[in-house]
């Protein structure tokens, strides 16, 4: 076999010790973003624990098969294992974000014209069934496949080698270059991604229309603005039976005003 480059971490660095511990730094750290956007939710939209739990468990299914799908395709050649994985995230970031973007609006408008509500990104039925869920788990897996496929398509065209001997090549250190690699870099990454794809994916938060007792149609917040104005208006302090009068003389007044009079002329 070729001997390593000099510069770079070595064979099996991405596995050992150090790698896992940051490995394992990283998921929780970027795991932590989700909970954070979850409490910066507004609180009538923010999502149940369960809900959530169901909508952020199948981006970490698709995030721990990309990432040992780096780490077994870095260790594949004689070239600095860290720079490659360095260049399959930064793949996967770019070009993998919109081709999961792609896949999720294709099989959500597939499976909306299938008329299959179960498997609908974010939608778990009341209550929520853990069927629903593995459902979606299934599909956004296969997503992930199809996006790590085509990304590592694009890792054969000519040229990457010369990327990766620029990308990490001075630095001297092996465990600076696996921190920039295995955790600096992918936190700030994998915050965004988290972010954007969470939000793709959750269910979306919809006012539902209310009919009033006319039929007409009027939105929660319309009913909230004529109630609070009712409730500051001024002129309605008065007594619920003095009210009932007045327009008992009223109605009584416009009835005797419509009937006709007569005069007799002799």
């Amino acid at each position: 076999a070729a001997p390593r480059p000099a510069h770079g971490c070595g064979s099996g660095a991405l596995l050992g010790r150090f790698g896992v511990l940051l490995q394992a730094l990283l998921a929780l750290c970027a795991f932590s973003t989700l909970m954070l956007k979850r409490f910066k939710e507004p609180k009538a939209e923010r999502r149940p624990w369960r809900i959530w739990f169901y909508d952020t468990s199948k981006q970490a299914i698709g995030a721990l098969f990309i990432h040992f799908a780096n780490v077994f395709l870095s260790d594949l050649t004689e070239e600095d294992p860290c720079s490659l994985y360095l260049i399959n995230f930064i793949l996967d970031a770019t070009l993998g974000m919109l081709l999961i973007w792609l896949g999720v609006k294709v099989v959500s408008w597939i499976v909306q014209h299938k008329k299959y509500t179960y498997l609908v990104f974010g939608e778990y039925g009341d209550p929520p069934q853990a069927a629903a869920w593995i459902g979606q788990c299934i599909l956004y897996l296969l997503i992930m496949v199809f996006e790590k496929t085509v990304i590592s398509l694009v890792l054969l065209i000519p040229g990457w080698t010369k990327l990766q001997q620029i990308l990490l090549g001075y630095i001297p250190n092996p465990q600076l270059e696996l921190v920039l690699v295995m955790f600096v870099v992918p936190f700030i990454v994998n915050a965004i991604m988290f972010w954007v794809v969470d939000s793709l994916i959750m269910r979306k938060y919809k006012q539902k229309d209310t009919l009033d007792i006319n039929g007409s149609t009027e939105t929660p917040r319309a009913r909230r603005t004529e109630e609070s104005q009712v409730l500051l208006s001024p002129d309605m302090d008065f007594d619920q039976s003095e009210s009932d009068q007045d327009i008992s003389g009223l109605r009584g007044t416009n009835q005797k005003m419509k009937q006709p009079s007569y005069q007799v002329v002799i």
